[in-house]
């Protein structure tokens, strides 16, 4: 990339340049760079091209003979060179994506600990409560900061508690907030809320890097979590806050109070839902019917399941059926069996899905007493979608909808190949994790995977570029027709009902679009409007080719 002045003067050498991860460039340094920067010595004299540096380090991680070392080694590389890291995932993202992301990150955060190496981002705990701002301002080296990730560990993808070892989340989630949505590296912050942990395991491992107490809750951890929002909105001027992996006690009642306070959502129950929305619009194409003429039965009722729940309501309404009806057309069990209105002790956010029916105590009931067209795997819970449950599926209807969601892979209900299997290859199936094609009765099927990675970072784009002062449901409605407007009629042929991740900027960018739209004719966005708002937006994504700086 040429044309950006740089303030030579000003700008680091030397080895303080080489530690500098957002402006190395390593070999590829000019030599007028390495002469002006204080590099001459300090690096092996040929100068080398990215492209040349891209062949390098895809050899090296395919040499690697396990994903958790493939994980680790894409680590130290993002710690050195954030250009190169991220230009290698946006190339090789079928490849990278599942290392950097679910599952190998699930993996990676239950040994996130043993395998320490480096800090990234912010490790905020209950010590700090009334110096978090002082923090932010003394301590954080970018004032810049536009997009926040946080999390408290309480529950990591389907495996639960890990504490401060679940910062590999944030992290993760932002190299997809730069590699697919075009966020600059250096405008991304990953935080873990270090408010203890119950895992037994962690609080009596030595190497545990958290602090080894039990989790903190009720007013201490409302004002822990209060002081850094506020403290984020004041010291970076109003960043998009994303609620990551928060228990289901906390992220609900969070996302009510911060919502419509701050730019800020909750991914795994607004992001979730937009991409699961999203695939069921593209697998509706396939078996030619109306959205508001299904039945769908959700196996949990957690942030995931009832958020993809409500959205989908949102959906039905918006086709002019009644909410009464709609809610009537999403059916949830959990872990005590079907919910209706006869259960106690019903949590807040299952109350309003609570149908008027005799209470069914398993899901394999519940299919053959309500006969769904589509089931939604939401729970955690591994294998839960067992041969019994898939071939009621297929008896009930010639092309039954299974959406096996929870990941990483170890926790999905069941297996692409457990799908069209059981089904006789005529379900349309998506996994929250990737799965291989699966050959049966003469056909290859290509499995969706249903991964917020083609919701997010579009999210992201819009909000930081538009300032968007609030993020709505609204928006990710709009997300979810976007997404699925980008599902071709060839990749519904091969029955993946999600575009491939090698468009995965392209989506981000519609998006982006989409909701910035709906922020300009809402009143929500700071920014003047630009008068073609998806160039504004295509104008802004970070470009991981090197600057020339002399």
């Amino acid at each position: 990339m040429t044309g950006t002045k740089f303030d030579l003067e000003n700008f680091p050498k030397g080895t303080s340049l080489l530690r500098n991860s957002l402006l190395n460039k390593g070999t590829a340094f000019t030599e007028e760079e390495r002469d002006a920067l204080g590099l001459m010595g300090l690096l092996p004299p040929r100068v080398t091209s990215q492209e040349t540096q891209l062949v390098r380090v895809l050899g090296n991680i395919r040499r690697k003979e396990s994903d958790l070392e493939k994980y680790i080694f894409l680590t130290a590389l993002q710690d050195r060179n954030e250009a190169l890291f991220t230009r290698l995932l946006l190339e090789n993202l079928d490849e990278m994506l599942p290392i950097v992301y679910t599952p190998t990150v699930g993996k990676a955060c239950l040994e996130y600990g043993h395998i320490f190496r480096r800090p990234r981002g912010l490790f905020l705990s209950a010590k700090h409560r009334g110096k978090i701002n002082e923090i932010l301002k003394q301590n954080w080296p970018n004032r810049d900061v536009r997009a926040i990730v946080v999390t408290d560990g309480e529950r990591i993808l389907g495996l639960g508690d890990l504490g401060v070892d679940g910062m590999g989340i944030p992290i993760g989630k932002l190299s997809l907030y730069t590699a697919c949505g075009g966020i600059h590296p250096g405008h991304c912050l990953p935080v873990i809320l270090d408010v203890g942990t119950n895992n037994e395991a962690l609080l009596k491992d030595p190497l545990y890097i958290g602090m080894q107490h039990r989790r903190l809750t009720g007013e201490k951890y409302d004002e822990l979590v209060h002081e850094f929002v506020m403290a984020c909105h004041e010291v970076f001027a109003g960043p998009l806050i994303q609620f990551e992996d928060f228990g289901n006690r906390n992220a609900f009642r969070l996302l009510k109070r911060y919502k419509d306070k701050v730019c800020s959502f909750n991914d795994d129950i607004q992001g979730t839902a937009a991409v699961a929305l999203g695939g069921l619009y593209a697998a509706l194409r396939i078996t030619k019917q109306k959205l508001e003429d299904q039945k769908i039965l959700f196996l949990g009722a957690g942030e995931a399941g009832t958020g993809i729940g409500e959205l989908i309501v949102s959906a039905m309404v918006e086709q002019g059926l009644p909410e009464i009806e709609a809610r009537k057309r999403c059916w949830f069990v959990d872990s005590k069996g079907l919910i209706v209105q006869d259960r106690k002790n019903l949590s807040e956010h299952k109350i309003p899905f609570a149908q008027d029916h005799p209470f069914l105590p398993d899901f394999l009931s519940a299919v053959e007493a309500l006969e769904p067209t589509a089931i939604i795997g939401a729970s955690g819970q591994p294998g839960a979608f067992t041969k019994a449950i898939l071939e009621a599926m297929a008896r009930i209807h010639e092309q039954p909808i299974v959406f096996a969601l929870s990941n990483p892979t170890s926790m999905s209900e069941c297996t692409a190949e457990e799908a069209y299997t059981h089904t006789q290859g005529r379900c349309i199936f998506a996994g929250g994790s990737p799965f291989t094609p699966v050959a049966i009765h003469g056909r290859i099927h290509v499995p969706g995977q249903g991964n917020n990675v083609y919701i997010f970072p579009g999210i992201g784009l819009g909000a930081i570029s538009c300032r968007i002062k609030h993020v709505i449901d609204e928006m990710f409605l709009a997300a979810a027709k976007t997404l699925a407007a980008r599902v071709t009629e060839t990749d519904l042929a091969k029955g993946s009902i999600y575009p491939p991740l090698t468009g995965i900027r392209e989506v981000s960018l519609d998006i982006a679009t989409a909701i910035s739209q709906i922020a300009y004719a809402r009143g929500l966005a700071e920014e003047p409007e630009p008068s073609d708002i998806k160039a504004f937006l295509k104008s802004k994504m970070y470009d991981p080719r090197y600057e020339v700086y002399v």
